[in-house]
């Protein structure tokens, strides 16, 4: 049986190219506090891979405050939000960059396997440029111009399409279930990064650090 052809892998950002999440964490437990409304880590696992506007909504709901709040309001929240997130993200630096992750795009290259960014953060390009990758990527899926953020798959779709590829020749990497499920709804294979817990349907469960191009073609069932 012949094998698909790998031409192109697609990045989540948070949790897979860097840890951006505990900026997202301190920003939104900020205007948590502002608003006395309870927010800790535990519930902050809900807001992975989630947008802006449903994360705030997900921390109005557990204040019972959702209908408190007009939706200008609520757009004002969420652009104070992220306002004290780009304060937060400029400490980012290429040290921030998760174990094994350099030498992997590198890897890609060599390969001439395409490469594109899937993350719902619109701050993700100034991410990229913080840690030095932007010149790694050869496609950053703009944020704000996708329908539907995960888990339904236009984030996804958006890469494999900027590079006129099928889904069979794609694979998506991500480190939460609404972007294993999205990357699902694509059509593609998903590696995640992260537990067997947490990772639950993805065809390739690993760190970061062990994410190498011979792995995923092995277990994957692909070539190059």
């Amino acid at each position: 049986m012949e094998k698909n052809k790998l031409k192109a892998v697609i990045f989540d950002l948070d949790g897979v190219i860097t840890d951006s999440a505990t900026y997202h964490y301190l920003a939104w437990k900020s205007l948590a506090g502002e608003l006395g409304i309870p927010f800790d880590e535990q519930y902050n696992e809900k807001l992975k891979g989630v947008s802006r506007m449903e994360s705030l909504e997900l921390i109005l709901q557990n204040g019972n405050a959702s209908s408190q709040y007009t939706k200008e309001q609520k757009e004002a929240l969420a652009d104070k939000k992220n306002n004290l997130y780009k304060e937060l993200i400029k400490q980012i630096s290429p040290a921030d960059i998760l174990p094994g992750i350099s030498s992997f795009l590198e890897e890609l290259k060599a390969n001439q396997i395409k490469i594109a960014l899937a993350s719902v953060s619109r701050n993700a390009p100034f991410i990229l440029g913080q840690l030095c990758l932007d010149t790694m990527f050869d496609y950053v899926a703009d944020a704000a111009a996708v329908p539907n953020a995960k888990p339904f798959p236009d984030i996804f779709l958006a890469g494999m399409s900027a590079f006129g590829l099928q889904p069979q020749n794609c694979v998506g990497v991500e480190d939460a279930r609404t972007g294993i499920e999205a990357i699902h709804r694509a059509g593609m294979p998903a590696v995640g990064v992260g537990t067997p817990e947490e990772m639950q349907g993805a065809e390739l469960v690993t760190t970061t650090q062990e994410l190498c191009l011979d792995l995923i073609l092995e277990r994957l069932g692909m070539e190059i």
